[in-house]
């Protein structure tokens, strides 16, 4: 499909392939651990890369590559790799261009998971990380190393919402020859392309907006034709995290109604975090289409809307907190986003529990922080459920005092 296409229009219609054998619209799902071939000599032929073909599951399969070819279209990209988790994209992309002795400058404030990564497990293969405020350029440049290879980020952070200028990222990477690596899992294709700032490699938990609907755990990763061949023949083939067919046709259906999903979550948001940005229990609100935020000036420029995700502190303590929580009757306590249903969770005991208290307070993450991933459900019914709960958390304080 032609790239000029909007956005709206790619992501039903990129990447597709014609079924010629019965006409299906919908992608088949081809599921199949092994391709046979005509005879030896074409098996050979496509093992030595003569050919093109499929061969094996875990090297590729051709509901997984359409998949493949249309997250390649919307992150404006040439090529793309899919994995079974959003954890194996980053492992395998970052363990692709990284060897012993190696180093990466990483964001300070990270999802938790990876974090533990690059922080746990990295320094047992020989591989030095440096975290640093991403939003300082003074440090990210003060971190590199003769011996640097990657800058590693997201934006916004997972769970603070700090806004990175990518543009900036980009720009050191290439002026010091590193790879930029960005988990753009937030905002989805519809609202960021780091491709267009010049982001090298662009990560997505596809179990979140890519999907949509909380019934599969995937990533993608997308690049250029060389940095994901190199991706695909190494760290992926070899260590084998690698996507369904049946996982890939549902990220493929998710896909269709991404950019209506998308804009339903950032309209309810928005409304949300100016609800919650006037209550006189919650302390802060961080959300980047707030113009408070230190993002915001950068919806526009890099971001199209401020996403469906929020953090906000309460006012109060640990357990006022989780009362809060505990006290919602529609919004579930759950660890994903971008799924229909609003979720929420408790980033310090939860998702960035790997943390120890000292990185967690570094990175910006209280005792009293709650993440938000504000769902499709009518707005006045998510506004009502949060109310009541902070209603009750009030009275019992009230009650205290």
């Amino acid at each position: 499909m032609n790239n000029s296409k909007h956005i709206d229009t790619k992501t039903i219609h990129a990447g597709k392939v014609k079924d010629k054998q019965f006409g299906a619209l919908s992608t088949p799902i081809y599921q199949t651990s092994t391709f046979t071939f005509e005879n030896v000599q074409q098996g050979s032929q496509r093992f030595m890369g003569e050919e093109e073909g499929f061969i094996y599951g875990r090297l590729g399969n051709p509901t997984v590559r359409e998949l493949e070819q249309r997250m390649a279209a919307l992150e404006l990209t040439e090529d793309a790799a899919a994995f079974g988790s959003g954890m194996g994209a980053v492992s395998a992309t970052l363990l692709a261009n990284l060897q012993q002795g190696d180093h990466i400058v990483a964001s300070s404030a990270l999802y938790g998971c990876s974090f533990a990564l690059l922080n746990h497990k990295f320094p047992q293969f020989g591989i030095e990380v440096s975290f640093v405020d991403m939003t300082d350029e003074s440090a990210i440049k003060s971190a590199i190393k003769p011996n640097t290879k990657v800058i590693y980020f997201e934006t916004p952070i997972n769970p603070n919402l700090v806004v990175v200028d990518m543009q900036m990222v980009a720009n050191i990477a290439k002026q010091n020859q590193l790879i930029s690596i960005v988990d753009n899992t937030f905002m989805s294709p519809v609202l960021q392309n780091p491709a267009e700032f010049g982001i090298d490699l662009i990560i997505h938990s596809a179990t979140k907006y890519l999907n949509g609907h909380g019934d599969v755990i995937a990533g993608v990763t997308c690049g250029s034709k060389e940095q994901i061949e190199n991706i695909k023949l190494t760290t992926l083939k070899d260590m084998g995290a690698v996507m369904s067919p049946n996982d890939a046709w549902l990220i493929i259906r998710g896909l269709k109604t991404l950019s209506v999903r998308v804009e339903r979550h950032c309209s309810n948001a928005l409304k949300v975090a100016e609800f919650l940005n006037t209550h006189p229990r919650i302390k802060q609100v961080n959300y980047p289409g707030l113009p408070s935020h230190q993002g915001y000036p950068l919806i526009g420029k890099q971001m199209r809307a401020g996403g469906g995700i929020m953090a906000f502190e309460i006012e109060g303590t640990f357990d006022d907190a989780v009362e809060f929580m505990n006290s919602l009757e529609m919004c579930a306590i759950a660890v994903s986003l971008g799924d229909a249903e609003s979720l929420i969770q408790h980033p310090a005991s939860m998702t960035h529990s790997p943390y120890e208290p000292e990185e967690r307070a570094a990175a910006g993450i209280s005792e009293t922080l709650v993440r938000l991933s504000v769902g499709l459900e009518y707005i006045d019914d998510i506004i009502q459920d949060l109310s009541q709960a902070l209603e009750k958390m009030e009275n019992r304080l009230k009650q205290v005092s």
